[in-house]
């Protein structure tokens, strides 16, 4: 980062910030200019190699110096989860104290737009400076450190009220940022990155503002409430600037699809991407081709839309499709996979004509390895479901709890993801989360199937349904669907939709929830980074559903 910074790409290369209503440009050396003297004030205030520094801001064109200045002085890098106008102020600041002790934070660095959050911050006893202010004599030299040192202390999407810090260490993140790169074929003289992504997300923080610092690479970066407030914003960048490269979960190319068919006086010219990352949650074939098909009458490229699969704990990237083929699609038969746990392709000995789709992601990156094992730690065959394991130079040593570190490698270095799937012809194909499937009859049912099926039918906001194993209390085993719609409240119009949705998702996996629950928008539970959390939406339900 500093060699890139003080050479040719750091003088060529650089971050714009402030579209669209404010757009400002500066390099690369620029930014590094103004890290080395908050440097020099981190410095001041006592912070050395090894102290964690949490950092509390919206804007990158601070939140990128601020980063730099931590890692300058041996420190290593939170990004706190940011509260939302809907946020309880004092459950936030709780929560936030539980962070903050867990991680042994050194000081948390305040910014636009949370400044105003200072004052809870102060009632707290939590020391702090604001960015606006933060400068000092420049650090003459960046602080040694290893390659275990920890870089990143990644909070992860759980609950809050019992936090979890994913560690990531120098060493991980120049291995994957290494791989991703190769894979990619990320071209800094010629590639330019457009990005909404939050940056206390892990595909934003690394993906999008860490290796774009390393690289010396263009980036035009926005907020998440500016591409929320206007999710065409995204495109109209990305044709603004040429952009080549971009990326966003799976919600994110259904939101923008969605809107890009329905536009008529778009003047867009979108040939230019030539690499369109979807990650970060399951990815819905269905969303993908929809965003293709609507963008390809303003030259958007099919090729250009690479799968990928990735976590923090492995840094961020595991696995991306290859470049230049466009998403496809393993379609398998979905009466063996859900009784026998195998993956047979319809059309070779398929059992029935239900089946399933599963985006290919790609093979694993290069450091890293996978492989996939049955309860019992038995590694399995191709096309054979199991528990996801990898293992690499990507890969955190460990977490930080509430109760002190925890391992994340076994004894011979691997790491369960938690993820079932399988592998084909060298590829990771992920079917879903082990803790969420749904088992109805000796079936392994995952949920996404149940949610897509849900989103299909018209009133259901798109990507707001979540599909919960109800514990059993005796009898059958059951699931309820819940869904966010604008016709929350209508009772005539609730029945309908209850009905076309138990239809839906009946027709879809064969069986019928015993309960679907509407909602209003923005009541089902969620991560900082948007996903929805199913263990706390079962939980939430609760009110809702005789069980």
């Amino acid at each position: 980062m500093c060699a890139t910074a003080n050479g040719a790409r750091g003088r060529a290369g650089g971050i714009t910030t402030g579209e669209p209503a404010d757009p400002v440009r500066r390099t690369w050396a620029q930014v590094h200019d103004e890290a080395r003297r908050m440097a020099g004030a981190l410095a001041a205030e006592g912070v050395r190699r090894g102290d964690a520094v949490a950092v509390l801001a919206g804007e990158a064109a601070r939140i990128a110096p601020a980063a730099q200045a931590v890692w300058l002085v041996g420190g290593s890098v939170t990004m706190l989860h940011q509260p939302t106008p809907r946020t309880d102020l004092s459950v936030w600041a709780t929560d936030t104290l539980r962070v903050l002790g867990m991680i042994q934070t050194r000081l948390v660095l305040l910014g636009d737009p949370f400044t105003p959050l200072k004052d809870v911050l102060t009632e707290r006893g939590v020391r702090f400076r604001e960015l606006s202010g933060l400068a000092g004599r420049p650090l003459a030299e960046p602080a040694a450190v290893a390659e275990d040192d920890t870089a990143l202390l990644q909070l992860t999407s759980g609950s809050t009220a019992a936090p979890k810090a994913v560690r990531i260490t120098h060493g991980n993140l120049l291995a994957n940022t290494n791989a991703m790169t190769e894979v990619a074929g990320l071209d800094v003289e010629h590639d330019l990155l457009v990005s909404w992504l939050p940056l206390f997300h892990d595909m934003g923080m690394v993906g999008c503002l860490t290796i774009p610092m390393a690289l010396g690479l263009e980036l035009v970066k926005v907020t998440p409430a500016d591409f929320l407030g206007r999710p065409l914003l995204w495109m109209e960048l990305i044709s603004r600037y040429r952009g080549t490269v971009t990326a966003g979960p799976n919600f994110s190319y259904a939101v923008t699809g969605r809107q890009l068919r329905k536009a008529t006086d778009l003047d867009l010219d979108l040939s230019t991407l030539r690499f369109a990352l979807n990650g970060a949650e399951p990815i819905d074939p269905a969303a993908v081709q929809t965003f293709v098909e609507a963008g390809s009458r303003f030259g958007l490229r099919p090729e250009c839309v690479v799968c990928a699969y990735g976590m923090a704990e492995s840094t961020l990237g595991v696995a991306f499709a290859p470049r230049d083929r466009g998403m496809e699609i393993d379609v398998v038969d979905a009466d063996a996979l859900e009784a026998r746990r195998r993956a047979v392709p319809a059309g070779e000995g398929a059992e029935s004509r239900n089946t399933r789709a599963f985006p290919l992601l790609g093979p694993p990156l290069p450091g890293l390895e996978a492989r996939v094992v049955d309860d019992s730690g038995h590694v399995l065959g191709e096309r054979e479901v199991g528990i996801i394991r990898l293992r690499g130079s990507s890969i955190t040593p460990g977490y930080l709890t509430v109760d002190g570190p925890v391992a994340a490698q076994d004894a011979e270095g691997w790491l369960d993801t938690g993820d079932e799937g399988y592998l084909v012809d060298g590829q990771v194909v992920v079917c879903g989360r082990r803790k969420d499937v749904i088992i109805m009859g000796g079936r392994n049912i995952y949920p996404t199937d149940i949610e897509r099926a849900a989103c299909e039918v018209a009133g259901v906001r798109a990507g707001n349904a979540v599909a919960v194993r109800l514990h059993g209390t005796g009898r059958r085993e059951r699931f309820a669907v819940a869904v966010e719609s604008r016709l929350a409240g209508d009772t005539d119009a609730e029945r309908d939709l209850r009905k076309q949705v138990a239809a839906r998702v009946l027709d879809a996996v064969g069986v019928r929830p015993y309960s679907v629950i509407v909602l209003p928008p923005a009541s089902l539970p969620k991560t900082p980074s948007g996903k929805l959390r199913r263990a706390a939406a079962r939980e939430h339900l609760g009110d809702f559903i005789d069980s």
